[in-house]
């Protein structure tokens, strides 16, 4: 019985050579795949599979926010993150979320197809390398802190940072501030990039 799988990554031409690889494999079956965050979650409440297999950075959902929506629905499919991203904070935020799997895009396909049989299975895997690198340093910020980096970096300022999470302005230089010192940033650019570094946006 084949694994089926649904496939979620915002660069269109690494989605088509994950589907003709891993399709390749006997025992798994690409169902669907989506282009951003927001077509994984549709695609998976329409196809049920087994295991979506997504990258972390994708328009409108990044696949963390997947994981933590499937999570929230209840839905049964496990999570296998595929990231060129071995930065500190994501996979502890992974974790979080319910991911299953954590591996990088530069692994061999055969060990991505092996990942997502274990995921299958019931396991969690997650690269040693990347597991020692992540326990390495603590994030530091709040989730307010860290919505609020997040709009610092599509180039907001604080009147409309202020409106959009629904605080006073005051609040907002106040949340920055923090976060730069925390960061040890001389600017709430530098923060937010530090912050993106790290993987704690």
């Amino acid at each position: 019985m084949s694994i089926r799988l649904v496939l979620a990554e915002d660069q269109a031409m690494v989605l088509s050579a994950f589907a003709t690889l891993l399709s390749l494999e006997e025992d798994l079956e690409v169902v669907g795949r989506a282009a951003d965050g927001d077509e994984a979650l549709q695609l998976v409440a329409e196809h049920a599979p087994d295991v979506i297999v997504t990258d972390i950075e994708m328009p409108n959902r990044t696949g963390l926010d997947v994981a933590a929506g499937l999570r929230e629905r209840g839905l049964a499919t496990r999570v296998v993150i595929v990231t060129t991203f071995a930065r500190s904070g994501y996979l502890r935020r992974a974790l979080e979320a319910g991911v299953h799997g954590y591996v990088l895009k530069d692994a061999p396909v055969e060990q991505l197809a092996q990942v997502i049989r274990r995921v299958d299975r019931g396991e969690r895997v997650i690269d040693p390398q990347l597991a020692a690198e992540a326990w390495g340093g603590t994030d530091p910020l709040t989730d307010r802190e860290r919505e609020v980096l997040r709009l610092v970096e599509h180039g907001h300022g604080n009147v409309t940072i202020a409106s959009e999470l629904h605080l006073a302005e005051g609040t907002v230089r106040n949340y920055l501030s923090t976060a730069m010192t925390k960061l040890g940033a001389p600017n709430r650019a530098r923060a937010a990039y530090v912050a993106r570094e790290h993987g704690w946006l």
